[in-house]
């Protein structure tokens, strides 16, 4: 079963675009840690390599208290600020936020999304421009430890994975402090209000799906 990528993101969104276009999201996270070091080791010389399998464009500052596991690649113009931790299978695209005490593990910012205030994206992928308010968390582990399940017009597809945070379209907003529980899917432009805990698939327009 295909899954709906367009609905999310839009297309020629850099180097994750034909990976985006031929694999499903979870494929894609299942991935990261085989396509990183080889994206990283043919970056060529305009990017640094500053850690074990971690590759950072030059024109990206590094704060002194910047954690960077890898793999880890960091693209042109993104921006990293003080305390933040990248934890492994961490891909962040042209002008992508990472902010002050915010963690990202195993998930995929496309160009200008930003976490920028203590944050925490753990096993997914955020589209072009999404923005998550100050503390918005995007879980990835089901209370119950069972595999997580996504959810798109009554469509369940499983992933296989007992970690899956959220799939956050382009342009989406998640207010201050909400939380997106395991399997979350925001469709592109779609909102989640301050202080709001949700799951199944959000639509630009309307309510939740509840699964």
């Amino acid at each position: 079963m295909t899954f709906p990528y367009e609905r999310l993101w839009a297309t020629g969104h850099g180097k994750m675009a034909p990976l985006l276009e031929r694999l499903t999201p979870w494929q894609l996270l299942n991935a990261l840690g085989d396509i990183l070091p080889l994206l990283g080791k043919a970056s060529g010389a305009q990017y640094l390599s500053v850690a074990p399998d971690v590759w950072v464009h030059k024109s990206v500052f590094i704060p002194p208290d910047v954690v960077l596991v890898g793999p880890c690649l960091i693209e042109a113009e993104a921006e990293l600020r003080p305390g933040a931790y990248l934890r492994g299978n961490v891909f962040v695209d042209t002008g992508a936020v990472v902010g002050h005490c915010s963690e990202v593990k195993n998930s995929v910012l496309l160009p200008y999304a930003a976490l920028p205030h203590f944050n925490y994206a753990g096993d997914s992928i955020l589209g072009a421009h999404a923005h998550l308010g100050a503390g918005a968390v995007l879980s990835n582990l089901r209370h119950d430890q069972a595999n997580v399940a996504v959810y798109v017009d009554g469509v369940m597809y499983a992933t296989g994975r007992r970690k899956l945070g959220a799939l956050v379209g382009d342009y989406a907003e998640v207010g201050c402090n909400a939380v997106l529980n395991p399997g979350t899917v925001l469709e592109r432009g779609a909102t989640v209000h301050p202080a709001q805990s949700v799951k199944g698939y959000i639509p630009k327009v309307g309510k939740a799906e509840r699964k």
